[in-house]
């Protein structure tokens, strides 16, 4: 089995916030044998999308093949304005290069979603990527982790994930392994 982490902010730095997070998610499901990726939009090199170009980038190529080889995708996201960061949308729209291949976009994938914001509002980015995801024929899970930044992290280590916030990241990646594994089960029969 192979895991993406979709790195929807634009922080390079491994201490950020998403690299923290990212991090994490990735220890945790090699921990489970599960094979995993982190693609890091900020290094990228994804143009903006444009479907009139007569061939299709490069980064565009590696990443829709990442994200197709993938069984499972986390993506992250901060919350920005209301929704997930335009260039996050804008990758995700960057999918529209397999609309005729066998498996479009990412059919039957499952997605687990975390977002994070200085407020309570996280959701709302949630909201946006469940349904960007349902969009792209992906299976977003019922199970998701709105985070209030400021409760991120341990208040004596600023670098580690609270215990509140691990234990809802650790669920939400029980939960996509599991499904996975009954969806493989289920399509092997």
């Amino acid at each position: 089995m192979k895991a993406i982490i979709f790195n929807g902010s634009l922080e390079r730095r491994t201490e950020s916030t998403s690299g923290l997070i990212s991090a994490y998610i990735s220890e945790q499901l090699e921990a489970l044998g599960i094979r995993t990726d982190i693609f890091t939009l900020a290094d990228s090199g994804i143009p903006l999308f444009d479907i009139t170009l007569n061939k299709t980038p490069l980064a565009v190529e590696r990443m829709t093949q990442m994200f197709q080889d993938a069984d499972l995708h986390f993506w992250l996201a901060p919350l920005y304005h209301g929704s997930i960061p335009g260039v996050m949308k804008n990758c995700l729209d960057w999918l529209e290069v397999t609309a005729n291949t066998y498996e479009p976009y990412l059919t039957d994938k499952t997605v687990g979603l975390v977002c994070w914001a200085d407020g309570l509002q996280a959701m709302q980015g949630i909201n946006a990527m469940d349904t960007i995801a349902k969009s792209l024929r992906a299976w977003p899970l019922p199970f998701s982790v709105p985070i209030l930044r400021t409760s991120l992290f341990d208040s004596e280590n600023p670098k580690q994930i609270s215990a509140f916030y691990s234990g809802k990241l650790d669920k939400l990646i029980s939960i996509a392994a599991t499904k996975k594994i009954e969806k493989t089960i289920i399509n092997q029969s």
